[in-house]
């Protein structure tokens, strides 16, 4: 009896403590599962990483407008911070070297102008970075240069050019806003493409290039039209050529260059979005379609066009395409005029 007694007792106990294992097993598992459930929010609730637009010049230039006037939109595109970073320095190559530098993520691209991959690498012998470090992302809006003399200036065309050339020949002069810069390789081009005997006179920036030439100092210079438009609608400025394929909406009594008789003439200024060579396609592909999403805007398209810039939405394959054919055309001009960056 004793024997049962003590048999019926241990099962019992053993009976309890399984079930005391079971409500400590559940209480666990509740506890994991309110863990879990607490720790997924919290993720979810986490800010992503801010997209860090890197302008290889200073504020207030062209580059940095147009970052401006993108990065807020973008911001709300992509859900996540945009940050804009002025790194100036060296004709822009210390913010593309940056950036070429940088963990091909998707987190940090440069906004510039095409030339840190079409002109500069063939420009500076010891570049910091290579054009294969930079992948394209999107073209957002290109313009062409107007060739732009005083308004008293003799010339009205290419052909007069010619003319005062050749009566008195090496005697003109155009400016630009420095050396290797794209006024000046426009210059250049126009001259190995004419045979104009033109005398280059550089300066450090487009502002006083502009200047010089509206006082009569120098009598030529290439620029982008949103900088001359008001001294050209004042009769201070006149333009003889466009160097895009067509003649210009705002312009069009002016010819193009290549219409004077230099057919395929054309010089461009690009502003673009690279990313770090090595960037995933499918990150690259995401960029572009957002920046276009922004650059179809009315609004966007309406500040663009404030700025004197036709926005642009094209392929990454498309772009890079084109920079390659802008990239062979600076390197022949540079090569064959033996043209020297600034000291």
């Amino acid at each position: 009896m004793w024997n049962e007694l003590q048999i019926r007792r241990s099962e019992a106990a053993s009976h309890s403590a399984l079930r005391l294992r079971r409500i400590l097993l559940g209480t666990w598992l509740a506890a994991c599962t309110g863990l879990l459930g607490a720790v997924v929010p919290a993720q979810a609730q986490t800010p992503d990483k801010t997209l860090r637009i890197v302008v290889p010049f200073g504020t207030g230039g062209g580059s940095d407008n147009l970052a401006r006037i993108l990065s807020p939109k973008l911001a709300e595109v992509l859900k996540q911070t945009v940050l804009i970073d002025n790194r100036p320095g060296a004709g822009g190559t210390v913010g593309a070297s940056y950036v070429a530098k940088a963990a091909p993520d998707g987190q940090t691209v440069l906004l510039a102008d095409a030339s840190v991959l079409t002109i500069s690498p063939a420009l500076f012998p010891k570049l910091p970075y290579a054009a294969a470090d930079l992948q394209p992302v999107i073209n957002l809006a290109q313009f062409p240069h107007l060739l732009v003399s005083a308004s008293d200036f003799p010339a009205q065309s290419v052909a007069d050019l010619l003319a005062l050339d050749r009566a008195k020949p090496g005697s003109l002069s155009i400016a630009s806003s420095g050396n290797g810069a794209s006024p000046h390789l426009t210059a250049e081009l126009l001259k190995l493409s004419t045979g104009l005997k033109l005398n280059h006179i550089p300066y450090k920036g487009s502002g006083p290039a502009i200047n010089d030439t509206v006082g009569g100092q120098v009598d030529l210079v290439f620029t982008g039209y949103a900088s001359v438009a008001s001294l050209i609608k004042a009769g201070k400025r006149k333009a003889l050529a466009v160097t895009g394929p067509r003649r210009l909406p705002e312009l069009p009594q002016v010819p193009t260059v290549a219409e004077s008789g230099y057919p395929g003439f054309e010089s461009w200024i690009s502003q673009g979005v690279f990313a770090p060579a090595g960037t995933p396609a499918d990150t690259v592909r995401r960029l572009n379609q957002a920046i276009a999403s922004v650059l179809r805007l009315p609004e966007v398209k309406e500040l663009l066009r404030q700025q004197g810039l036709e926005p642009l939405d094209n392929s990454p394959q498309d772009y890079a395409a084109w920079l390659a054919k802008q990239s062979a055309q600076w390197t022949r001009v540079i090569r064959d005029a033996g043209v020297k960056p600034d000291a």
